[in-house]
């Protein structure tokens, strides 16, 4: 796994408009060099806030968006359409107005689809293992974008502290009994996001500066689940200056003064 790089910014609003630039610029660089690229999406404030930011800039056509696959980390196990559900979030902020190719925007399916969560894991479980290919070296993609969130507790996607789940080395699991609501969500695990080429963590506000400075520890991930968050290739810890109070001094770089 990599060391994570630290950048942080002087406030959400500008970590937001930040990511956004940073993912459009990646996403163009992939496609020019292999054609498609995949980004895997996360909700929270700051996460449908970065989508909000790619739509509102000009700079948004220059992404093939009909060559983009869309994933999520996880998802909240409600109805389609549920203002709670990622997804929902993602569509209205993002997703309804770029032209997405439908069958490239992988959702996590909620109870309507008549589907228990497990059966919705194991069915994300083989949409990921289609969409794999051997130069993935494993049962999901290698991910060329994966953005995540995280919680006060330091949890992400919805691997939270000391749960099952932190355990389980299938690609993706339904998590009960969830400290947040709802309790019941669909989650990749840790080596589904261990998978992807560069993992992006994003966090905003000082209620998250411990979480940051454990998950930029030694902790271990069971405990720490965002200490487990990094990527292949690349792993950024991007935030705001709230959330950066309690790493150690040097450790980021202010790219907001």
């Amino acid at each position: 796994m990599t060391t994570p790089n630290v950048v942080v910014h002087r406030d959400a609003d500008i970590l937001a408009k930040a990511v956004a630039a940073r993912i459009i610029t990646r996403l163009v660089d992939v496609q020019s060099a292999t054609g498609s690229a995949s980004l895997v999406l996360t909700g929270g404030s700051v996460g449908i806030a970065t989508l909000a930011a790619i739509a509102d800039t000009p700079a948004r056509d220059a992404v093939d968006w009909r060559r983009l696959d869309i994933w999520w980390g996880d998802e909240r196990f409600l109805p389609t359409g549920d203002p709670e559900r990622n997804e929902t979030g993602a569509r209205k902020a993002l997703l309804d107005h770029v032209d997405l190719d439908p069958a490239r925007v992988h959702v996590m399916r909620g109870p309507d689809s008549g589907m228990t969560a497990e059966e919705s894991a194991d069915a994300y479980a083989a949409e990921l293992r289609a969409a794999s290919r051997p130069e993935d070296h494993g049962p999901v993609p290698a991910f060329d974008v994966m953005l995540l969130g995280m919680g006060p507790d330091a949890h992400v996607a919805s691997l939270f502290p000391g749960l099952p789940a932190l355990y389980d080395t299938r690609p993706v699991v339904a998590v009960h009994g969830s400290p947040k609501p709802p309790p019941t969500r669909i989650s990749l695990t840790l080596p589904a996001i261990q998978a992807a080429r560069e993992v992006w963590v994003v966090a905003a506000g000082e209620e998250k500066s411990g979480a940051v400075r454990l998950a930029l520890s030694d902790s271990g991930p069971v405990q720490v689940p965002a200490a487990g968050a990094r990527g292949r290739g690349r792993t950024l810890f991007l935030l705001d200056r709230a959330a950066a109070t309690k790493i150690p001094p040097g450790l980021g770089r202010l790219a907001s003064p």
